[in-house]
């Protein structure tokens, strides 16, 4: 019972941070959006040709752009060539819809030409998926076992700090496509003259707030990793 008591309290001291932050860089991504969302572009381009727009300009072909459901459901899918941007973004013609879109081309353009971390980040999604899945499994099985059987429990809360651990990483190697992704959009509106410079700050300031969401993750993903870490030693220890 102390074990779990023990836990408990590093689990809202170790987590709720994370909560936290999280919801901090939703609610900014949210706002920077509907601000973003009112003001419409001068050339009165949509996102999706925006986002056709900066394909051609960079020499990419075989993407498909199509409409998805959802809000900010926007994404680029590497395997199927296909860039799908959210009825909002696909359809409209504001300040947010082409950052949006820009940036989400700005993936299409990152797999056409190869970039490393992408590709890293592709090969880790299977990886951290069924890691996290197997983690959360093997983190209340050996809770539950550590009292019958020790051994067991311990090694099955070592292989929950693995998964989390992969989770970790895939989210490390994420940062640096989207702040890429993001680099590459603002380059290419502003290049192709999609967006003016008195324009520019609106968008900056919708992929920014996108970015902290990443960050985000990585934190929260870091401090789910210490909190599983501090579980197995505490396990070791008794």
């Amino acid at each position: 019972m102390g074990f779990l008591m023990y836990d408990w309290k590093y689990l809202l001291l170790v987590l709720l941070p994370g909560l936290l932050i999280g919801l901090w860089a939703q609610a900014r991504v949210h706002a920077a959006f509907r601000r973003a969302s009112r003001i419409r572009n001068r050339r009165g381009m949509t996102g999706a040709e925006a986002a056709q727009a900066i394909l051609e300009d960079c020499g990419i072909r075989g993407v498909e752009i199509e409409p998805t459901e959802g809000f900010l459901s926007d994404h680029y899918h590497p395997l199927l060539r296909k860039l799908r941007l959210s009825r909002d973004v696909y359809e409209g013609d504001s300040l947010a819809a082409v950052g949006i879109a820009a940036h989400e081309a700005g993936h299409a353009v990152q797999h056409g030409r190869g970039y490393l971390p992408l590709l890293l980040r592709s090969a880790l999604v299977p990886v951290s998926s069924a890691g996290m899945m197997l983690a959360e499994i093997a983190i209340f099985m050996g809770l539950l076992l550590l009292a019958a059987s020790p051994a067991l429990g311990r090694t099955l809360l070592f292989f929950a700090v693995l998964g989390y651990g992969a989770f970790f990483l895939f989210t490390l190697v994420t940062l640096p496509v989207e702040i890429n992704a993001s680099s590459r959009a603002l380059a290419a509106l502003t290049e192709g003259g999609i967006v003016s410079a008195d324009e520019l700050p609106e968008v900056r300031g919708v992929l920014g707030a996108a970015a902290l969401t990443y960050v985000a993750a990585a934190v929260t993903a870091l401090l789910n990793l210490l909190y599983v870490l501090l579980l197995f030693l505490r396990a070791r220890e008794r």
